[in-house]
């Protein structure tokens, strides 16, 4: 008997209205900034950052930046904007991930990614799994693929796209299974994907933490830049 695919919905029209709260969001960074300031210290292992949807590492930079205070050694995916090339945005990120660990005498890289490019970073970790060390992922789909995203209907026709299909492949992909350290943060405010999409229910290890933020500002959400200065210091511990 095949395994139930997860149940999702997309985001209210209401959620997706409320995006404009972005800028809040990335106010609370001012908010935080006494306990971003006094959070654990990096231990100088590799971080990759990889862009949502229709962005490039720009997007990240602040996060980036704020990671280097704490002492990691932060890339970016050297890829440029974010086109929704999935299948080959994994392998690069896969091979990119491949030259890090091999100029670094064989150490494994992090891979935070935001929105889709959590996509990338899960797959990569998957069918590249020497070279990925952990996951972190923003806002990321993992159920349905674009399916449950405000924006499902413009991208399956200009992708000319079963949704239902490809909802289906996406499923027997995640079923596979990851064996390093994952985590979802995920927000039911998200007003791009569904906040029930972002639910990591394939992977035993996996860490799903709901914050309250729009899908535009979590990459630039105090409480999220906290959430992920701790989720690296304890696995750097464990």
């Amino acid at each position: 008997m095949q395994e139930q695919i997860p149940r999702a919905a997309p985001p209210s029209r209401l959620a997706t209205l409320l995006e404009i709260r972005a800028p809040l969001d990335w106010a609370s960074l001012l908010f935080r900034a006494p306990q971003l300031a006094s959070a654990p210290k990096g231990d100088g292992r590799p971080v990759m950052l990889i862009p949502g949807y229709g962005t490039d590492e720009a997007s990240m930079r602040p996060l980036g930046r704020y990671l280097e205070y704490l002492g990691y050694d932060v890339y970016d995916w050297a890829q440029g904007r974010n086109r929704g090339d999935v299948e080959n945005d994994i392998r690069r990120v896969g091979k990119r991930a491949q030259e890090i660990h091999d100029a670094r005498d064989g150490e494994p890289v992090t891979l935070i990614g935001w929105s889709l490019g959590g996509v990338s970073a899960r797959e990569a970790a998957r069918l590249f799994e020497p070279y990925v060390r952990e996951v972190i992922t923003l806002g990321t789909p993992i159920i349905g693929g674009p399916k449950y995203t405000s924006v499902a209907n413009r991208f399956a026709e200009s992708a000319q796209l079963d949704l239902d299909a490809f909802e289906r492949e996406v499923h027997e992909r995640n079923s596979v299974g990851i064996r390093q350290p994952v985590t979802s943060i995920y927000s039911k405010a998200d007003g791009i994907v569904g906040w029930q999409a972002s639910i990591d229910t394939y992977n035993k290890q996996a860490k799903n933490i709901q914050v309250n933020s729009s899908h535009f500002g979590l990459g630039a959400n105090g409480k999220v830049w906290q959430l992920i200065a701790n989720l690296l210091a304890n696995e750097a511990a464990a």
